[in-house]
């Protein structure tokens, strides 16, 4: 079952009903669901999917010859790559889908790849129309460096579909057997990846799948954090220094400097890197008159899975040696889970509130979205429309109960942000007390929402 994918399936099928041959090119991080989407697509359409390996040219070759003695066509040995074509315009007759995956392995060894690719699709060499879609899970070569690589080829692509994790809506209907509770916390470990989605069974309780899964280290996504970074990074010691700091809190460059003592410039080089993966994110403060009380260039890890490693597994490495993964689960991970919970509690939040505008179901029709980041605390969501309303919303998961103290602190933060709002969320994990229940019965501006309800 594909989930929460409707939008880049239509993407796809445009591209497809289009007239002529198509080359598009079609992105996004690894376990992101790129495969499941292409299967999809392709599940009532002619075609070919091959993935092409990180080997030699020749290799790759060979390879492709290997592909399509398995279908029954025949080549030479080692094809070159108009007999590969050649073989592609083959076994079907109507509009034909080709998906050539992780094509950049391709490009790294056979610069002139894609001016073959193209004369093949475009210039008379394949006698019917054609729908190349180009994949890969390199976010930093398609976005940074494919277009060099490719030179003038990169004139004939049709158009990019990079594919985003899904939303925790997903996640929760993925997991249909699981409490919300039990889905956020699931979501604060695997994100919107699909692709981790299902190496969980929500036959077996969240904490069973972390120790099960991840902390067994024969468990299919103990490696996964490793494989992530040493597949796309060198000097992964570097990576992992300045990730492990991340994950700790230190998200200025100042404390970057401070706590790994490497110079600014090579930190700003190596998030830098870091950020054209998709792996870490700059994230800034709304700009509003309070901006002197508010906090600039704040760095943070962007892929939840990855986060969840640093945040307890790297750093207590030792200990995963010398204890079972239950007592590493007891004594690691579940005195700081809720806390750790709670950051992404804020991302769920605020998709809700997104997912209620696009409906017209909030006070305001929101047209900006964004967070204020002040030295005493932050507002969690700051949203405002065309007319310069504003709304505000505080997100707490790891309190046992959200009380009265807790909306004055965020008036306070408003104060501070000089911000006026005119609606006001708040949102809790467990419960309110009865002093903001009874101010929210009363006051027509504030809303409570507890995690059970989204």
């Amino acid at each position: 079952m594909l989930i929460g994918r409707n939008n880049e399936l239509n993407q796809l099928a445009t591209y497809y009903e289009r007239d002529k041959s198509q080359i598009v090119v079609l992105y996004g991080q690894k376990y992101v669901g790129k495969t499941a989407l292409l299967n999809e697509f392709m599940s009532d359409k002619p075609g070919f999917y091959y993935r092409a390996e990180p080997v030699s040219e020749k290799e790759q070759r060979y390879r492709f010859g290997l592909f399509f003695a398995s279908l029954g066509i025949k080549t030479l040995k080692y094809p070159e790559y108009s007999d590969i074509f050649a073989c592609f315009s083959q076994k079907h007759t109507q509009k034909k889908v080709i998906v050539i995956d992780e094509f950049q392995n391709i490009i790294k060894n056979c610069p002139d790849f894609m001016d073959k690719l193209v004369s093949y699709v475009h210039s008379g060499l394949n006698r019917q129309d054609v729908f190349v879609i180009l994949c890969s899970s390199s976010v930093s070569f398609v976005e940074n460096s494919m277009v060099e690589k490719i030179g003038e080829a990169a004139f004939e692509l049709s158009g990019f579909l990079k594919i985003k994790p899904l939303n925790f809506r997903h996640l929760r209907e993925y997991f249909s057997l699981y409490t919300n509770e039990d889905c956020a916390l699931c979501y604060s470990v695997l994100g919107g990846y699909p692709g981790l989605w299902r190496m969980f069974d929500e036959k077996q309780s969240v904490k069973d799948n972390i120790v099960k899964n991840i902390l067994d280290k024969s468990g299919p996504l103990h490696n996964v954090a490793n494989s992530l970074i040493e597949g796309e990074l060198r000097e992964t010691g570097v990576y992992n220094t300045i990730l492990s700091a991340l994950s700790e809190g230190k998200n200025k460059l100042n404390d970057l400097h401070e706590h790994t003592g490497f110079s600014r410039a090579k930190i700003s080089v190596y998030i830098k890197n870091l950020m054209e993966l998709d792996f870490v994110n700059k994230v800034f403060s709304v700009d509003s008159e309070g901006r002197d009380n508010a906090q600039k260039g704040l760095y943070d890890i962007s892929v939840h899975f990855l986060d969840f490693w640093f945040t307890f597994l790297f750093k207590n490495s030792s200990l995963m040696d010398t204890e079972s993964p239950e007592e590493f689960y007891a004594l690691r991970i579940l005195p700081g889970l809720k806390q750790y919970a709670g950051k992404y509690f804020k991302e769920i939040c605020s998709d809700y509130l997104k997912g209620l505008n696009d409906r017209n179901r909030l006070p305001i029709r929101a047209e900006k979205y964004g967070v204020w980041y002040g030295k005493l605390g932050t507002i969690d969501v700051v949203a405002s429309d065309n007319s310069g309303k504003n709304l505000i919303a505080m997100c707490i998961y790891d309190k046992p109960m959200v009380t009265y103290d807790d909306y004055e602190r965020l008036l306070m933060l408003a104060s501070k942000a000089k911000i006026s709002p005119d609606n006001v969320y708040l949102f809790a994990g467990m419960r309110f007390d009865e002093k903001i229940t009874l101010e929210a019965k009363v006051g027509k501006n504030l809303k409570l929402v507890l995690l059970d309800r989204i």
